[in-house]
């Protein structure tokens, strides 16, 4: 018999690491092939991993809601034979162990202790910066992944000056390219630090049931005593609706939200898509709606105006090179997800529809992979879905800007015609910019949103598509 080592996939180029949220096999149990072990979350999106080898499973290295750095290994699975194992993703072999060592080898064990509370096992380079006397830091509940507190214990940064990094992961997250990109433009931080004072570390990482998210501002947040009678009902949030509430009042805390509101009149619009939307159907076997319509007037009114397609990195304003352009999808229960169409600018109408079904479709299902909810540049939300007529969204961070649009209705509007003003029926929407007020100006924020609905009110009933 051989031992195989388990490694946790690689779930998308920006996806470095995952949460446990449910093992579906126990030590003991038989597995077959393809077999599912084990549901994982990566921010929004739940995936499942299922088992390359067949053979039992003899340990679970981590528990449920604990945090896995891809490529790290997360279970043992006791298989025929001793030959290598198969190549994982990341282009490295698993390692099959004989049993016979197996029981010659320590103990690895993913329960967190008094002295080594929240190491990861087999994560020996992360031991110097978790057995460190650590000071009484405000900031020490910012997240840091272990790659990260690893560089910055053999860098020697403290966790004080760790803190005066700015990151552009997600929530603001700092990333290891931000890391490495400090400690090779010169660390400011290091000569504030008197040199008679012992160098301190971060602090051990700690399990925790909160999703792993820079949190520093739930410090300042007072939440209001609350009085209940017997006849209330008390409901946990899901997993998904803690992460959602904490990124909304994160973003809330970071940007200054101003909204800016606009209404266009989008007749020739849907004139046309009542033209065209059954022999489309019938050409493409899809069904166009305006949302791949919207996202289209979207990207051209980005590369009209490419100071809203960016982002805020401490003073530093990042403008993003490509227009990523995330939709707000309603979830069966109740939650919402953010599927991004990638380089949508260089796509078509029929190339953005199927896009946009694509993704809506897999989002209901949760068949959404962690990179296609990821690297968003900005993003709309279809509030007139639900029958409203606009909305004031909050920022999806770490964007600057989203666009909410509003359901369209039959409205008397005042048309100028070459005979005078006239009364017609018109179908009418409103659209409303959200955006932050800390480096889009009311100028820039109101020229954009209006000239998205330009875009919209000058449709051309006689395009071809």
């Amino acid at each position: 018999m051989a031992q195989y080592e388990l490694l946790l996939p690689k779930m998308g180029e920006s996806v470095a690491e995952a949460t446990v949220i449910k093992w579906l096999k126990q030590p003991g149990d038989m597995i077959s092939l393809d077999d599912t072990l084990l549901e994982i979350a990566t921010d929004k999106v739940d995936s499942e991993v299922p088992s390359p080898v067949a053979g039992k499973l003899i340990k679970q290295l981590f528990g449920e809601d604990e945090v896995v750095q891809v490529g790290a290994v997360i279970a043992w699975i006791e298989v025929e034979g001793e030959e290598q194992g198969p190549i994982d993703e990341g282009g490295r072999s698993a390692v099959i162990t004989p049993a016979a060592d197996v029981a010659e080898m320590p103990e690895i064990t993913a329960a967190p202790t008094a002295d080594t509370e929240g190491q990861i096992p087999g994560t020996a380079l992360l031991e110097a910066a978790e057995n460190i006397v650590v000071p009484e830091v405000a900031d020490t509940d910012r997240f840091y992944s272990p790659l990260v507190r690893s560089i910055a214990a053999q860098e020697r940064i403290s966790a004080a000056e760790l803190h005066t990094i700015a990151g552009s992961g997600a929530e603001g997250r700092l990333t290891k390219d931000d890391l490495l990109n400090y400690i090779q433009t010169g660390r400011k931080g290091t000569a504030s630090v008197p040199a008679e004072q012992p160098y301190q570390a971060l602090p051990p990482m700690a399990k925790s049931q909160d999703s792993p998210v820079n949190t520093a501002h739930k410090s300042t947040i007072v939440s209001p005593v609350l009085s209940m009678s017997g006849a209330d009902e008390i409901i946990e949030m899901d997993r998904m609706g803690k992460i959602i509430a904490d990124h909304m009042t994160m973003s809330k805390h970071t940007s200054a939200h101003v909204t800016s509101f606009v209404e266009a009149d989008v007749t020739n619009l849907v004139l046309w898509r009542e033209k065209i939307k059954k022999n489309f159907e019938k050409r493409e076997n899809e069904k166009i709606t305006f949302t791949p319509i919207f996202i289209e007037a979207v990207a051209k009114a980005i590369k009209d105006f490419p100071m809203i397609n960016v982002s805020v990195n401490g003073t530093q304003i990042i403008k993003r090179k490509d227009i990523n352009i995330g939709m707000a999808a309603a979830l069966p229960t109740g939650n919402l997800i953010v599927p991004v169409i990638k380089n949508a600018d260089q796509l078509n109408l029929v190339g953005l529809t199927k896009s946009v079904n694509d993704l809506a479709v897999r989002a209901r299902a949760a068949k959404l992979k962690p990179d296609e909810t990821q690297n968003g540049t900005f993003t709309l939300t279809n509030v007139g879905s639900f029958g409203n007529v606009m909305g004031t969204p909050i920022i999806n961070q770490p964007q600057v800007a989203i666009l909410a649009v509003g359901t369209i209705k039959k409205k008397p509007a005042v048309l100028e015609t070459e005979y005078g003003d006239v009364i017609a029926i018109r179908h009418m929407m409103f659209l409303s910019l959200s955006y932050d007020h800390r480096v889009v100006n009311g100028a820039l924020g109101g020229t954009f949103v209006r000239r998205v609905a330009d875009y919209l009110e000058n449709w051309d009933l006689n395009r071809e598509i």
